[in-house]
């Protein structure tokens, strides 16, 4: 009887730790609605590993963008990403069931998924990680705009070795401000994004061209901008 009274009270502050841990969170997920966030997990993460290297950030809200650069990720990485509610189900399944036959865990993310991932978590393809980051693209999509979940992960994706934001990158890259990026640019940064560490985009190899083109080709068959016009406008 003693020894299950002490499995009892375990489990009611363990349960008790999971419920304060998930309030902390959503309260931290409504914050950042309306805070930048000062740094992410990544980048965290990063200082670690890179104590010696320079981390490069310049925010800038939404309307200080050029369309075409939310029009090229949303082409290259999510292109539901203005209907769905985070999670795109057909594309986890097929994760899963490849993960169930003795694949590695694969992607099957959106945007909203890499915003979360960045944020608040750690980089691989563990099946716990995938459940937090689920969870946690669930808040946001409950507590943010589509429009914040744009301008925070424009903000925040990585670019290359310790080049986070697209005003950075611009900079860094192409020498003007991330207002003025052309469509083509905006297609260059876009292609990076799947490994900013080894593509780069001032020195774009065989492959990124490649990818530059199949995005520059969803961008027009998209509509252009007047697809996220909408959403810059609204916060």
């Amino acid at each position: 009887m003693a020894r299950q009274s002490v499995w009892k009270r375990t489990l009611r502050w363990l349960l008790f730790l999971v419920l304060g841990l998930l309030l902390l969170l959503l309260g931290l997920i409504a914050l950042l609605r309306f805070v930048d966030p000062p740094t992410t997990a990544f980048m965290l993460a990063d200082r670690f590993q890179h104590p010696e290297r320079r981390q490069v950030q310049n925010w800038v809200a939404l309307e200080e963008i050029s369309p075409w650069m939310p029009l090229a990720v949303i082409a290259s990485e999510d292109q539901r990403f203005l209907q769905h509610w985070g999670l795109d189900l057909d594309a986890i399944r097929t994760a899963v069931a490849d993960y169930r036959d003795g694949d590695n865990l694969r992607g099957a993310s959106t945007i909203s998924q890499q915003t979360a991932k960045n944020l608040f978590l750690w980089n691989g393809r563990q099946l716990v990680r995938k459940g937090l980051e689920a969870g946690i693209t669930l808040g946001l999509e409950a507590l943010w705009s589509k429009r914040r979940i744009m301008e925070v992960y424009l903000n925040v994706a990585e670019f290359g070795d310790g080049v986070y934001g697209v005003e950075a990158a611009s900079l860094r890259y192409f020498g003007i401000h991330a207002r003025q990026l052309s469509a083509s640019q905006a297609a260059r940064l876009a292609a990076v994004l799947p490994n900013p560490k080894a593509l780069n985009a001032a020195r774009p190899s065989a492959y990124v061209w490649q990818r530059v083109d199949w995005i520059t080709g969803q961008m027009s068959q998209l509509g252009g901008p007047a697809l996220v016009r909408p959403m810059i406008g609204t916060r």
